[in-house]
């Protein structure tokens, strides 16, 4: 369980935070229960109490599960866990995969790296553990937590979003992790770019046109009939609302998608390359 602060500029994690410890502070006073006698019930140390309560530490599910049951909650702590659950990943992430739970179509070019729903854990551990100045073993615990949550939009059948990658070749020559990664990740690509709801491309490296020169962007079109951009570079990343801007980046998008490769012709461009020596 890792230390934690909220931002100056989550103001939603804060909030949520200081509920969640003030309501925990409450009911183990109520139950006239000292850190320490209540760490013991709960088989947590009172130093752990102590950084839950002043907002040091996110509580993890079986924290508060065994809270409620030994304060006698009735379900209201465990019923927290959710709201937990959302705070405990950077703003940044919690903004996009809500954008995502919003769109019907999404739409990705990247020439970095292999798109974060696209990603294996292997592969995701290996490009945060690339970061310079690194994260810390916690932080890198938190970043791959917070991709696989993303990844749930990708079964969910419900909405059932359309998905559209194009990825350039060198992301998917760039061996992050190693060969047995990036075996795992093309098996990945293979596995995914065959779903009905998934078009998966690649933009060969000997295009002599590229579009996407600028580096990596997302369009996508919410359920309300909204269409957003979303760009993320060094250090920052943002919603593009401005709808002069987003014609511009669905026109470079639209122009991607032609000067790649097709899907049928992308999955049989990624079989070769695993068979490749």
């Amino acid at each position: 369980m890792g230390e934690w602060e909220a931002g100056l500029d989550d103001e939603e994690a804060g909030a949520v935070m200081r509920t969640v410890t003030r309501q925990l502070k409450l009911w183990r006073e109520a139950a006239g229960l000292t850190q320490a006698e209540f760490g013991a019930a709960i088989k947590y140390g009172e130093e752990t109490v102590s950084c839950v309560e002043r907002g040091r530490r996110i509580p993890r599910p079986e924290y508060l599960d065994a809270a409620d049951e030994v304060l006698g909650a009735g379900g209201k702590i465990a019923a927290m866990k959710k709201d937990v659950a959302e705070v405990r990943y950077p703003k940044k992430v919690r903004d996009v995969k809500r954008l995502e739970a919003e769109a019907v179509e999404i739409c990705s070019y990247n020439n970095s790296v292999i798109d974060g729903l696209l990603q294996t854990e292997e592969y995701a551990r290996a490009v945060f553990g690339s970061r310079r100045p690194p994260f810390t073993k916690e932080e890198l615990e938190q970043q791959v937590t917070a991709r696989a949550a993303r990844q749930e939009i990708m079964d969910c059948t419900a909405t059932l979003p359309v998905f559209s990658f194009v990825q350039c070749e060198s992301t998917l020559r760039r061996p992050y992790g190693g060969t047995m990664v990036m075996r795992k990740q093309l098996e990945q690509l293979l596995r995914l770019g065959g779903l009905l709801n998934v078009d998966l491309q690649v933009m060969p490296l000997g295009r002599e046109a590229n579009a996407g020169v600028d580096g990596p962007f997302r369009v996508l079109r919410l359920k309300e009939g909204i269409t957003v951009g979303y760009n993320e570079v060094q250090l920052t990343s943002r919603s593009i609302v401005d709808p002069k801007l987003v014609q511009i980046l669905e026109i470079r998008y639209g122009t991607i998608r032609s000067q790649a490769l097709t899907p049928e012709e992308s999955l049989a461009f990624i079989e070769k390359m695993l068979g490749e020596p």
